[in-house]
């Protein structure tokens, strides 16, 4: 796979849950996919494989607790803001 780029939301609330979600980027933007945990379900993609997929699932779920270890220094930060 080629240079992939992460991005992430601090932590929101949909419905009576905590998610956060997860971009994955890479030749410019031209190809995406955007993900959710905690499940790791990818919502949206454009340009990658059903493998590439595959392994953008595993690793949202592999890495789970610490992308929302991350996203809780956005969400924290957003507050000291306001």
């Amino acid at each position: 796979m080629e240079e992939v780029s992460l991005t992430y939301t601090g932590i929101m609330k949909q419905k009576d849950a905590k998610i956060v979600k997860v971009r994955f980027a890479r030749n410019g933007e031209k190809d995406f996919a955007e993900g959710v945990i905690p499940g790791g379900k990818i919502e949206k993609s454009k340009g990658f494989t059903e493998k590439e997929l595959a392994s953008l699932r595993f690793y949202l779920k592999a890495n789970e607790k610490q992308l929302y270890e991350k996203a809780k220094e956005i969400t924290g930060l957003r507050g000291f803001f306001r």
